[in-house]
């Protein structure tokens, strides 16, 4: 994304689509894995959806970049605390991928309180001659084996499993709102309201507990976490955020239970812009470290901040994401959307962020141009390789023909998850139950 056309010039995929969807449907996460070649998608039904991308040939250059269905598997199933009383959903609220170590692929899916490692792993071929059972598997009379055999791998349609590996439960007494992998590997953070784990990949029935922020009154409680991230290289580094807008930055090195902490101080309000709203809007739902480990992007509700981690003091960057929506904020708060949790997303080369907005709108943000375009994911432009058109909001007063008014945004469509292939220009965003890929536009 050299210039600001380039940001237009966008190939689009519709990939899911349910014509008669239901609640289950909705797409509650989506994550590239490292190498960008599967797509995983989770959704309030419990259900994963593995998209992979097709190889390019010589005949069909122009396939490179689509993806298709991969692996489907159930990986929650509702739950009931009985102690609590509480249902427990299957919705996947986070999906991360582990780096590939071999021919298999390894993603961690948690709800609101269980986590579990996956394996999904291809199968072409089937032994067959065996001594002990028949070819459709039932047990063989002993008395009738007369001689011994050498089972055989034959050749079979090719078949993709998702395995159950680990199953990290009992952990958590609040929502997990994230979990974050460890550069070393051999370790992750799973995070709820007020505490942060940590776990072994190995080891599912213990954790460790390095942040808790609960009072012993909960009636002095003021706030909770919202999501932790570790640092892309620094094993020892991790960091998260709080409902009122602050970012602590861990160390595990300084002692067990990381209460102390540095890192960006919450940013100081202007007193002349205070509100009713100002302490929900300033509540931080997405961090992320870019891909170099320098930089910190958090999102709150109007706006995204990139921080430098060697300058503590002040955001580097700061975006309006939809500052359009200042005025709004009292029918935001009636309707409960002042509440609802944007991510945000660094490109391969942390020169570009997004993020997402109302009526299916998506932000990019071009840290080296300050250029930044409006794009939206409907069904109207989700013809293949169909080119996006820059959209824009007016606050009021005369409407240009390609503009959209304030008062006329939907804010029942909302794009709430996305991520960014790590190499190439390819994003996907998910609107409501449908996931949208776009790319650069292939010459």
């Amino acid at each position: 994304m050299e210039e600001e056309s380039d940001t237009r010039k966008i190939n689009n995929s519709f990939l899911r689509d349910h014509n008669y969807a239901t609640e289950a449907d909705i797409i509650s996460t989506v994550e590239f894995n490292p190498s960008g070649e599967l797509l995983a998608t989770g959704d309030k039904g419990g259900r994963v959806v593995v998209f992979q991308r097709e190889q390019e040939t010589k005949s069909q250059p122009q396939r490179r970049g689509e993806y298709n269905v991969y692996s489907t598997f159930q990986s929650h199933e509702p739950e009931f605390d009985y102690l609590k009383s509480l249902e427990i959903e299957e919705k996947i609220n986070k999906i991360r991928w582990l780096p590939q170590q071999n021919a298999a692929y390894f993603l961690l899916s948690t709800n609101d309180k269980t986590v579990k490692l996956w394996k999904i792993s291809e199968r072409d071929r089937r032994p067959e001659g065996y001594n002990l059972k028949d070819e459709d598997g039932r047990i063989r009379d002993p008395s009738t084996i007369t001689s011994l055999r050498v089972p055989v791998l034959q050749p079979t349609d090719l078949m993709v499993e998702a395995t159950a590996r680990r199953v990290y439960s009992n952990a958590h007494t609040y929502h997990i709102n994230s979990i974050s992998v460890n550069s070393d590997l051999q370790t992750y953070i799973s995070t709820d309201d007020l505490r942060v784990n940590l776990w072994n990949l190995e080891i599912t029935d213990q954790s460790f507990n390095i942040v808790d922020i609960k009072p012993s009154n909960m009636e002095d409680l003021t706030e909770v976490i919202t999501a932790a991230e570790f640092h892309p290289q620094q094993c020892n580094t991790f960091a998260y955020s709080s409902s009122r807008g602050s970012i602590r930055l861990c160390d595990m090195r300084k002692q067990a239970l990381c209460d102390t902490h540095s890192g960006p101080p919450k940013e100081p309000e202007d007193p002349s812009t205070r509100s009713f709203f100002s302490e929900i809007i300033s509540s931080i739902s997405d961090i992320k470290f870019s891909h170099s480990g320098r930089f910190l992007m958090t999102r709150d509700y109007l706006t995204v901040k990139v921080w430098d981690l060697n300058m503590e003091n002040k955001p580097l960057e700061t975006y309006q994401v939809h500052d359009y929506l200042r005025g709004k904020l009292c029918s935001l708060y009636e309707n409960d959307c002042i509440f609802d949790k944007f991510e945000c997303v660094w490109n391969g080369s942390d020169s570009v962020i997004m993020t997402g907005s109302y009526n299916n709108f998506f932000r990019m943000f071009d840290r080296n141009t300050k250029r930044d375009v409006t794009l939206e994911a409907s069904r109207e432009n989700s013809k293949p390789r169909a080119i996006l058109k820059p959209r824009k909001v007016c606050m009021g007063g005369k409407r240009r023909k390609d503009e959209v008014t304030v008062d006329s945004l939907d804010f029942s469509k909302k794009i709430l998850h996305s991520t960014w292939h790590p190499q190439d220009n390819i994003i996907a965003v998910a609107a409501s139950n449908n996931l949208y890929i776009f790319q650069d536009k292939v010459a």
